[in-house]
């Protein structure tokens, strides 16, 4: 006898056939290693796929590579920058040396001339005595029939023959010659307008408009012009000429010479 399906809302015979097929299928993925259940997605299985590389590690790497970059390149520009200052501020310290050095060493030689300046005008403006270590054998004014003018009109200054004469004070020259009655003489006009004469010399060392300065060597000593042996005969005037004469021991002494 033959059955026929009934239609409508009674379906129970076709549910076997479905139930059949989910049991082949967990079947066949039993027989694949794989345990599943019908309604979810495998929760082990032996091979994985791989993720999918999206590039996000490798833009990790590179941000990481890029900081470290960055990193150095500014550990290395303060370090330049540090040397730079370092550098700079040796260099200001060795400019301010050397300046302060400059400065020191122009202090001193401004200090050296202005002391041998000051000595210079100090020497120029020191008067000597004509000869050195010696006395006054005959004084100013002293009478005797030797001068015609009756008295000394200098000193004489005791002084072997060769002697060094020496200039008393600076000045110029204004005579150097044969005098008369004082045999070779020199007459120097001095700085301070007065006037100073070295008579009875045996040799000149210096001539008409020579410069002298105080202690330089003029003349040798001798027994030359109206004499009764050698000396040196030394006179301070107001002029150059005979008759000018005033107390050369005075002068002298006026000008710092022990005499």
């Amino acid at each position: 006898m033959a059955f026929i399906r009934a239609t409508g809302k009674h379906r129970r015979a076709d549910r076997p056939a479905r139930t059949t097929r989910k049991v082949a299928g967990i079947a066949t993925l039993a027989a694949g290693g794989v345990v599943a259940s019908v309604a979810s997605p495998a929760l082990a299985a032996t091979d994985v796929a791989p993720a999918h590389d999206t590039g996000l590690q490798q833009a990790v790497v590179l941000g990481d590579e890029l900081a470290g970059h960055v990193a150095a390149q500014a550990d290395a520009q303060r370090a330049a920058a540090e040397s730079a200052a370092a550098q700079a501020k040796a260099e200001a310290l060795a400019k301010k040396q050397a300046d302060e050095a400059k400065r020191r060493a122009e202090a001193v030689h401004k200090a050296k001339v202005r002391a041998a300046r000051d000595a210079e005008r100090k020497r120029l403006n020191t008067f000597v005595a004509p000869v050195a270590d010696s006395y006054i054998s005959t004084g100013y004014k002293a009478s005797s029939s030797l001068w015609s003018s009756g008295s000394h009109t200098g000193i004489d200054f005791h002084a072997a023959s060769g002697t060094s004469v020496h200039a008393v004070g600076s000045g110029t020259v204004v005579e150097a010659g044969w005098g008369g009655s004082y045999g070779n003489n020199i007459v120097i006009k001095m700085n301070d307008g007065t006037y100073t004469q070295y008579g009875h010399l045996s040799s000149f060392a210096v001539s008409v408009g020579q410069h002298v300065t105080p202690g330089q060597q003029i003349a040798l000593s001798g027994a030359t012009g109206n004499v009764t042996g050698p000396h040196l005969h030394f006179e301070a005037r107001t002029g150059p000429d005979y008759g000018s004469d005033i107390d050369p021991i005075s002068y002298l002494r006026a000008h710092g010479v022990n005499v």
